[in-house]
């Protein structure tokens, strides 16, 4: 017979066991580092007339350097603020993150994700972050923070053309004054001009403006560049980009001339008369022009057309009694062709 002493140990014991193996609490489970991938570094957005399109590129490695091979998922965070109520110094109110697929990650070359929204409501502050993840429990650390405010945007600037000079291209186009729906702002309106030499990436070219003419100096002469025009509204101290123009190309031209030939010397033969000059050293004369005056004429007249490969004419045609004088220019590359002033007049009498 069990006396009980002997069963308040054994419920004593039980107990204990029980307490001890019932004690455990479940955590979430801790990815190791070598699948977690690094912190996207480059977010960065663009906005048009249409919303925001978002890209950043594919993390290669892990927090702990080793190589990613693949990329299962983006979370993409966002936030809005109604901009008379937002708050510098306040937490970001980030809502439940949106997923964008992700895909193989490219050893060798960025391979880049995007996500687009429409979804914009005038007169808002917008934040976005994004977390790459390998797995349901792997993610990256938060990216880097973007944000901008959304209003209406203005239209699309109208009217624009191009205007070629040496080494740049003047850019202009009418004045925009209304926005999409039609409507009137006194916010200021700005313009940012892009460029394209492929006619397809385009690129900002400077900051905004607010003039309607623009120069881009430092081109190439000969090389076709694409331009268009975003009209930029100002809200505050936040750019709110609209409208894009239409396309519009321009091919710089050389318009500098040579400089004047040197060193005229004119020689008297017994067939007529040689002109020596020195050869110019500039990489695009193509040419010289040989021109001449009798000593009894007022105006001279071309005579010969030489090479840049020399620097010497013989002018047979000429009269036994009569004296004349000679000048030179040079001619290059472009087309049509910049001429150099005429050199000093040389004179011989024949």
């Amino acid at each position: 017979m069990v006396s009980k002493v002997q069963l308040a140990g054994v419920l004593f014991l039980t107990g204990t066991l029980f307490l001890v193996g019932g004690c455990g609490k479940k955590t979430a489970p801790v990815p190791p580092d070598a699948i977690v991938p690094k912190a996207i570094e480059d977010l960065r957005y663009s906005v048009n007339e249409k919303g925001v399109t978002l890209d950043w590129t594919f993390p290669k490695e892990t927090i702990k350097g080793t190589d990613l091979s693949d990329i299962t998922t983006f979370d993409v965070y966002r936030a809005v603020v109604p901009v008379a109520d937002y708050c510098a110094t306040c937490p970001i109110p980030f809502s439940e993150a949106v997923v964008v697929p992700g895909g193989i990650v490219d050893p060798e070359n960025d391979r880049r994700g995007s996500y687009e929204t429409a979804l914009l409501r005038s007169g808002h502050k917008y934040f976005f972050k994004v977390n790459a993840r390998t797995s349901w429990w792997a993610a990256s650390g938060d990216s880097n923070i973007v944000s901008f405010v959304w209003h209406t945007p203005a239209k699309k600037p109208e009217g624009v053309l191009v205007d070629v000079a040496d080494s740049s291209v003047v850019v202009s186009w009418q004045q925009v004054s209304q926005l999409l729906d039609g409507q009137t702002t006194d916010y200021s309106i700005l313009y940012q001009v892009q460029r394209s030499q492929d006619g397809k990436n385009f690129v900002d070219v400077g900051t905004p403006v607010s003039d309607t003419r623009f120069m881009d100096a430092g081109l190439t002469n000969g090389v076709t560049y694409s331009y268009q025009v975003q009209s930029v509204l100002m809200v505050a101290k936040d750019a709110v980009t609209g409208g894009v123009s239409d396309v519009v190309n321009g091919v710089p031209v050389d318009l500098q001339p040579p400089e004047s030939p040197t060193g005229i010397t004119v020689v008297q033969t017994a067939d007529g008369i040689k002109v020596f000059w020195d050869k110019s050293r500039a990489a695009d004369v193509k040419g010289y022009k040989v021109y001449r005056r009798a000593a009894d004429e007022q105006q001279s007249k071309a005579v010969g057309n030489v090479s840049a490969v020399y620097s010497i004419f013989e002018d047979t045609d000429v009269a036994a009694d009569t004296g004349y004088f000679y000048t030179i220019t040079a001619y290059d590359t472009a087309d049509p062709a910049n001429e150099s002033d005429t050199s000093r007049e040389v004179g011989v009498r024949h």
